[in-house]
This record gives structure tokens, C-alpha cells and sequence, in this order.
């Protein structure tokens, strides 16, 4: 356990690239939604913006820069890879867990001051507003850590098997979005595919997300005990 305290500890070394950024990207896309939702007449009604997701994509960049930039150093420190990959994914989910908490906050916020005086809804968006609170967290967390997991699991390929690595990773997933699609064209299935994904609501979508995640962790620490620095 100090060895994977030890490891988040090391990645904070770098605090603007894993705290600072995602500050900013938040403080940021917030201002500009003010500005844009101030330009827009109140008789338009609700003013929504999507730069709320803005940090959440950047989830996927640092998963991919928390091995690379530091894995090759943990091993001449002789961490231990299991060490490595606990340590680095325990980090980054006390910062999802944290944004998550934000989030919910500036939500309530937001609801509570007809979006910040000017009708705006970015924090608050309906779909996942309507939630309870918890169901709000373990949406925010869970897509957060999925992105995470897909960039942190993309670097180890590349670490572990190089540019062909790649290559063949995303020819796969190729082949299988293709397959899915002929599959439920063959059987017509589209009409039930998409009353479910109308049915969806926050937290099953996040249940699927989270257990798309558990699977990317599980191929990212494998893949991470045969990966060179």
C-alpha cells in the first residue's frame, strides 16, 4: 500500500499537467459559457452548453500520459508494475471522485440561480440533474474513469507492442463495430436498439460503462506486466 501511495505521489510531480489542466479546462469553458449564454436574449429560453464534458475527454489524455510519462521512470526506481498500475489508478480516481463532487455542487448551484442569472444549464443538464444526487456522483465518476482506463490502456499496447500493437487494436474494435452493425441489420433489430438506448437513464448507462472500465483495467494491468519502459 505505501508502494502505491509512493507511486500517485510520484505523479503528482507533474501537478499542473494532473490537477492544474483540468482546473483550468472547467474555469475556462465556464467563462466562456457565461459570455456566449450573455450574448443570447432571455426570450430563447434555456441556454445549454456542453463544454461541461471538456474535462472529462481529458480523462482519456491522462490516462495515456500517466503511463508515458512516468511508467519508464517507476521501473529505474524499481516499482513494482502492480505497485505502479494501483497506485496511478487510485490517484485518478480521488481526482474523478473530487470533479464528480464538484460537479454535483455547481449543479445544485446552477439550479438554484436559474443558471447563474442567465438561464444556462451546464452543470445541471437535465438528463442527469433528474437524478438523485448519489446517481449523479456515479455517473460523472464512472465515465470519467472509463475514459481514464481507455487512454491508460492504449498507452500500454503501445508500450507493449509498439505502433503494430495499435494497429491491430483498433482494426479489431473496426471489426467488431462493423460485425455489430451487420448483426442487428441482419436480424432487424434496430427498432429494440433503440428503445433501449432511449431507455437508458444515468445510472445504467454508467453500470455499462463501468463494467466497460473493469475490462479495460483488467487488459491494462496485464498488458502492463509484459510491457517494456
Amino acid at each position: 500500500m505505501n508502494h502505491a501511495v509512493g507511486v500517485a505521489r510520484m505523479q503528482l510531480i507533474s501537478k499542473w499537467t494532473f490537477l492544474g489542466i483540468p482546473a483550468l479546462i472547467i474555469g475556462v469553458s465556464f467563462a466562456f459559457s457565461l459570455l456566449i449564454w450573455a450574448m443570447i436574449p432571455d426570450s430563447v429560453g434555456t441556454k445549454y452548453s456542453g463544454a461541461g464534458q471538456a474535462v472529462m475527454w481529458y480523462f482519456f489524455g491522462l490516462g495515456i500520459q500517466s503511463l508515458t510519462y512516468t511508467f519508464p521512470f517507476s521501473q529505474g526506481l524499481s516499482i513494482s508494475r502492480r505497485n505502479f498500475f494501483f497506485g496511478t489508478v487510485g490517484l485518478f480516481a480521488v481526482i474523478a471522485a473530487s470533479i464528480s463532487v464538484l460537479y454535483v455542487l455547481l449543479g445544485f448551484v446552477e439550479a438554484a440561480t436559474n443558471g447563474w442569472g442567465l438561464q444556462g444549464q451546464m452543470f445541471s443538464l437535465g438528463w442527469v440533474s433528474e437524478q438523485p444526487w448519489g446517481g449523479q456522483l456515479f455517473f460523472y465518476f464512472v465515465v470519467m474513469m472509463f475514459l481514464f482506463l481507455a487512454g491508460f490502456w492504449g498507452a500500454t499496447v503501445y508500450k507493449r507492442w509498439q505502433t503494430t500493437g495499435l494497429l491491430v487494436m483498433f482494426i479489431s474494435l473496426g471489426i467488431l463495430l462493423v460485425g455489430s452493425v451487420a448483426l442487428i441489420t441482419w436480424q432487424g433489430w434496430w427498432a429494440a436498439v433503440g428503445s433501449w438506448i432511449v431507455a437508458l437513464t444515468p445510472v445504467t448507462l454508467g453500470l455499462l460503462a463501468l463494467g466497460l472500465a473493469a475490462l479495460l483495467g483488467v487488459g491494462a494491468y496485464l498488458t502492463l506486466r509484459r510491457a517494456t519502459p
